[in-house]
């Protein structure tokens, strides 16, 4: 009985220590104001307390389907991470400064600096060592390494967004960057965040679901995506997740941030497409939560609705975050791309790809990877 008691006392301690915990931690960020809140709730998609995506989208919520699957997490799965470090391609500052073509190189998980136009942008700049609020917790990089150092970014002109969750919005990494950032784009909410981690509101732009903006001369576009948002126990939804659309004279290029599939895909193509490059989602996904995050066939099936031309998977190669094993992304969704048809680019981390022509990294380095 006493050791129930202290239990229960316990829990209730720590559910009270959180509002404390996010109030003394910056790393938890910050809340929109009662003045922003007012004017989300003349939004379609906002509900008076919260934002959510026009279909149902289911997820784990209730004990009896939460606790299979932690059980399955403790477990544990040696495939779950590779067994040795995966290749990258290391990188200067000055391999980075901007040339004549287009490109794209990615960092791993979701995180890409994209060159476009003469501009430099870095999406989703998550490159931290984990994915949580405290590194000490969380699944590591695989390696613990990154083609670079932070300080040998070349100097940023827009950051962009997708959602808040920690391993898109990293709070060490948006400090050290910074100082090399021109603007910040993010969806509706989440400039509380930034602005308590210093950043002047007047470099921060926030948009909604199909706003469109001119920068630097690209348009940019907010869509949506279907996913969920929050970095702390409470306030979840409270701030807006999205989709990105790029688009400039070298190229158009779409960023889908995190997603389950559904009919908005369709409706960007429709809207914006055709696009030269899809930077898709593709990993940290189950059937039990296939709402928030798509399954790797239908990354293929999301990149034909929006009339992508080249495909380049992403959400993947970077932490463990799911119970699948670290490769299944790359081998299902090359295999997918087969079957249909497809152009899909496989790039080591830290490897550019051209925007532009018909070469481009495709090889399946992962096959003899982390073995």
């Amino acid at each position: 009985m006493l050791i129930a008691i202290i239990i229960v006392l316990a829990v209730v301690a720590i559910i009270a220590a959180v509002p404390l915990a996010q109030k003394v931690f910056p790393v938890f960020g910050g809340r929109p104001t009662r003045e922003e809140l007012e004017r989300y709730k003349g939004l379609p998609h906002y509900d008076g307390a919260k934002f959510r995506y026009p279909i149902e989208t289911k997820m784990i919520t209730g004990l009896k389907e939460m606790l299979p699957t932690a059980w399955e997490f403790l477990k544990g799965n040696p495939e779950r991470n590779p067994k040795s470090e995966i290749p990258f391609v290391a990188l200067r500052e000055a391999d980075l400064l901007q040339g004549s073509a287009p490109r794209v190189v990615w960092f791993g998980h979701s995180a890409a600096l994209l060159q476009l136009d003469g501009l430099t942008i870095l999406l989703d700049p998550m490159f931290g060592t984990a994915p949580s609020p405290f590194p000490i917790v969380g699944g590591k990089r695989y390696g613990g390494k990154l083609p670079m150092e932070l300080g040998e970014l070349p100097k940023i002109d827009y950051v962009i967004i997708s959602h808040d969750h920690y391993d898109h919005l990293d709070y060490p990494s948006i400090k050290k960057l910074a100082p090399k950032v021109g603007h910040f784009f993010v969806p509706l909410g989440v400039g509380a965040h930034l602005k308590r981690w210093g950043i002047a509101a007047e470099r921060i732009t926030e948009m909604d679901w199909w706003e469109e903006r001119e920068a630097g001369g690209l348009k940019l576009a907010c869509a949506p995506a279907r996913h969920f948002s929050g970095r702390g126990m409470s306030g979840r939804d409270g701030t807006l997740w999205c989709s990105w659309v790029i688009r400039g004279r070298e190229a158009n290029v779409f960023f889908s941030g995190d997603s389950g599939y559904g009919p908005h895909f369709w409706e960007i193509g429709e809207r914006f497409g055709p696009f030269d490059l899809t930077m898709m989602e593709c990993g940290q996904y189950d059937v039990k939560w296939a709402g928030i995050h798509m399954l790797p066939e239908q990354t293929v099936q999301a990149h034909e609705d929006v009339k992508g031309k080249l495909l380049l998977p992403i959400h993947w190669g970077g932490f463990t975050l799911a119970l699948h094993t670290w490769d299944d992304p790359a081998i299902r969704v090359t295999r997918e791309a087969e079957r249909k048809g497809v152009r899909v680019t496989t790039p080591m981390i830290g490897e550019s790809v051209p925007l532009a022509g018909e070469t481009y990294p495709n090889k399946r380095w992962w096959e003899a990877a982390g073995r």
